[in-house]
């Protein structure tokens, strides 16, 4: 009898509360809590595009494909290697950390992906061109000088022109087979385009990016008015001959610097990026509405926490992921979610020499970790991420040094070093810009599994460092790394990375079992 009753009762609850919709989950801010700056955004069909900055890494100028503008993946990067000069290729004393290639410009133009960039390291400009993003090759072209910051723009009677300024922004146009710029067409576009924010200016306007809608002309520019945060200002105008109108257009977190966005049905959004600490700058989608010709940012001003999207589906694969190493026939070396610290050398790695093992191999003498050669990267990413490796350091020479890395200026390692015939575990902070041996132990096994785990969380900005001998119980070496996002030079979130280097000799090679990363936090065993 209780049982009959049982089951009217929960039959009657389904009656009246099994038809109502079930809350689905939607996207949060930031979109993607991961070093993904300066990105350039576009649109064909239903797909979207998006470049980003990767500096001093190569491959370099990442890009990334969205059906939903929150679950991006890695389809190419516009170059293997930027250019063959001493300070890409880590040689001759010199680097080029925190230059290499700065903010890029995406655009879609009679058929063809078109992505322009700049260098410091080389004074150059660059054009990239393909049919096919994901399957096609990037072809490369270049010109003097270099464009800082600017905005590549195809206007409708085919004419391409760049936009670039700090504070003064200028227009030139660009000759039509986009290989240089055309004689005496550069002119002022917007005398002083921080105005809309004020006076009072720690950062004048830059970070151009154009955008052509129903016939009008949408200028975004960033700005920090002193004593206040990142800012968005976008100016208007009918003409690019002007004039030109300009409003204060967001000022929220410190999110700006990016674009104009629209979906297939119509709706609109910005793409702008947020710093966040160490983790670095972080991408945020800020919904827009139109008043009286003018894109409005925000919900009442501000950047919402949860937007009318899908919800994301995690970083991993599409950014970040496990490699294991094992590779069949046909499938690419490194997966797109790998990127080197500058130019490799590509005779001093390999994945086929112990299948199953990334193999990084000595070839000259090094006493900096940061001018040495091959270090394999991945982003990090927030609120929390940790990476591992099992290291077999079975051939490492007198004076080797490899494992794992927290990489940016002030970085920790961990990892093992061969020193008089013994093979030591240790930790090692970067944090006073002196590389300090924390903690060392004695290590007689050939492998050791290796993590690092970096907290994200409120800008925590905290590494720590531990080992494993077997696996499965692991313990915490040297102390906590305090991460710092350093303008001067790194200027990018911290990065995994795996290395070898040498001290004394050259010759010798470290073995890496696989490398994976985690969102979750790993219970410890010491």
């Amino acid at each position: 009898m209780i049982c009959k009753r049982l089951l009217i009762v929960l039959f009657s609850f389904f009656c009246l509360f099994g038809s109502a919709e079930i809350p689905t989950q939607k996207a949060q801010n930031p979109v993607i809590f991961a070093d993904v700056p300066d990105m350039s955004m576009m649109r064909v069909g239903d797909t979207y595009y998006m470049s980003s900055t990767t500096m001093h890494m190569a491959p370099g100028v990442p890009i990334m494909t969205s059906k939903d503008l929150v679950n991006w993946e890695m389809a190419s990067y516009c170059y293997d290697i930027l250019d063959d000069v001493d300070a890409l290729n880590l040689v001759n004393g010199k680097s080029t950390y925190g230059r290499g290639t700065w903010a890029s410009s995406i655009r879609y133009h009679k058929g063809l992906f078109y992505v322009s960039t700049f260098a410091q390291t080389t004074n150059k400009t660059y054009f990239f061109t393909t049919d096919d993003p994901e399957k096609g090759e990037w072809k490369k072209t270049s010109f003097s000088p270099a464009y800082h910051d600017h905005s590549l723009f195809f206007d409708d009677d085919g004419r391409a022109y760049f936009i670039w300024g700090v504070g003064r922004l200028r227009i030139i146009e660009l000759e039509a087979d986009l290989s240089g710029v055309k004689k005496d067409t550069e002119r002022v576009l917007i005398e002083n385009a921080s105005a809309p924010a004020g006076n009072q200016m720690g950062l004048q306007s830059e970070g151009s990016q154009l955008f052509k809608i129903n016939g009008m002309y949408y200028l975004f520019n960033i700005c920090w008015p002193r004593g206040g945060m990142r800012t968005v200002v976008i100016h208007r105008a009918s003409s690019l001959d002007g004039p030109w109108e300009g409003r204060l257009a967001l000022q929220d977190k410190g999110v700006a610097q990016g674009g104009l966005i629209d979906t297939p049905d119509g709706r609109w959004f910005a793409y702008l990026f947020r710093d966040y600490g160490s983790v670095g700058r972080i991408p945020y989608l800020v919904p827009v509405h139109w008043e009286e010709g003018w894109p409005v940012l925000g919900i009442e001003g501000k950047v919402p926490d949860e937007l009318d999207l899908p919800a994301s589906q995690g970083l991993k694969p599409g950014i970040v992921n496990d490699d294991e190493f094992n590779r069949k026939p046909g499938e690419p070396g490194l997966p797109l979610v790998w990127q080197w610290n500058h130019n490799p050398d590509n005779s001093l790695w390999s994945l086929s020499e112990r299948p199953g093992y990334l193999r990084l191999k000595t070839g000259r003498i090094d006493q900096s970790f940061l001018l040495s050669r091959n270090t394999l990267t991945q982003r990090s990413f927030g609120p929390w991420s940790s990476g591992s490796t099992l290291l077999d350091v079975s051939n490492l020479k007198d004076g080797d040094v490899a494992g794992l890395v927290a990489l940016q200026r002030k970085f920790g390692q961990v990892g093992v070093k061969m020193e008089d015939g013994r093979k030591y575990l240790f930790m090692t902070s970067n944090k006073t810009d002196t590389p300090t041996e924390i903690e060392r132990l004695p290590l007689k096994k050939k492998k050791v599994n290796l993590r690092i785990d970096c907290d994200f969380r409120e800008m925590t900005d905290v590494a720590r460092f531990y080992y494993s001998l077997n696996g499965k119980t692991w313990k915490e070496i040297g102390r906590p790394l305090k991460m710092e996002y350093t303008l001067v030079e790194h200027f990018m979130g911290y990065r995994f990375g795996l290395f070898n280097y040498a001290t004394k000799q050259s010759g010798g090679w470290a073995d890496f079992d696989y490398f994976r990363i985690n969102d979750q936090i790993i219970e410890n065993n010491d």
